[in-house]
């Protein structure tokens, strides 16, 4: 076996990681705000209150709107997922084996960026309804009312990531399942597990906190979340001939903050 030939081996391995990350590791990476190179342990976004708008005199000053300007700080922490590859295994010509050792690194990595996210999201503190029934189409409507009262804009940029029960009893809704009343083309079991209503892309999540038989989901604005990277997905190759082995070690720095809670609404459903 050549050199050449274990190089192309690394570069295709590199190349695979990091496009299953981007196709399949993450969920919600696409759905809030990201500052990609980050350097240093920690990151600012910045936060933007409301603007007044007055009337001015003829010649007079244009008055100022006193906005409010604060930053919210993102704390980066370091993760690792890594594997070993014999150098006899068919790892090195049967490319199947490899893509499944490679999406394995890239969804691990994939499923921690959604648990920073998913942890962001928890520090909110509105809620909709109670936690004593499922998602129901009046929790659904609360929910909708607290965005609309917080201001949050209606810009196609709202997002709703709820378990899959709770993605079940959506589709018990007319409203949410019947080509009656959502058209044809926005029927939930078409194409992605993802759908468009209310003006919110929803997504079902398996990763949702639980605690008992309680599960949150959230419904939120893109920018009420901030995602920081200071390393997106990289993967290293070492062989190592005391082992007679290469070890495989994708690694990522990353992190992720709340950053309006006006902007986030929890929904906390029963699951029986």
């Amino acid at each position: 076996m050549t050199t050449s030939i274990d190089q192309a081996f690394v570069k295709q391995f590199e190349r695979e990681v990091h496009e299953a990350y981007q196709r399949q590791g993450s969920k919600l990476r696409a759905t809030v705000r990201v500052k990609n190179g980050v350097r240093g342990s920690s990151t600012v976004f910045q936060k933007i209150g409301k603007g007044a708008a007055a009337t001015k005199a003829r010649h007079g000053m244009v008055p100022v709107m006193n906005v409010d300007f604060s930053t919210v700080e993102a704390f980066l922490a370091d993760y690792y997922a890594g594997e070993w590859v014999d150098k006899l295994d068919e790892l090195k010509t049967n490319i199947d084996e490899r893509q499944v050792l490679a999406n394995a690194g890239a969804y691990a990595l994939g499923r921690k960026t959604d648990e920073l996210i998913i942890q962001a999201l928890d520090a909110a503190t509105s809620e909709a309804g109670t936690d004593t029934t499922g998602l129901t189409k009046e929790k659904v409507l609360e929910a909708f009312e607290m965005l609309g009262t917080n201001e949050v804009p209606d810009d196609g940029q709202r997002y709703a990531v709820i378990g899959w029960k709770q993605w079940s009893e959506l589709l018990n809704l007319p409203e949410f399942a019947n080509a009656d009343f959502v058209g044809d083309e926005q029927l939930p079991w078409r194409g992605t597990q993802a759908k468009y209503w209310l003006g919110t892309m929803w997504i079902p999540h398996s990763g949702l906190p639980k605690t008992g038989n309680v599960r949150t989901c959230f419904w939120y604005h893109r920018s009420a979340l901030g995602h920081a990277v200071g390393q997106d997905v990289t993967t290293d190759i070492t062989w190592h001939g005391e082992r007679a082995a290469y070890f495989v070690s994708n690694s990522m720095s990353q992190g992720a903050v709340l950053i309006d809670n006006d902007g986030v609404v929890k929904m906390r459903c029963t699951e029986v």
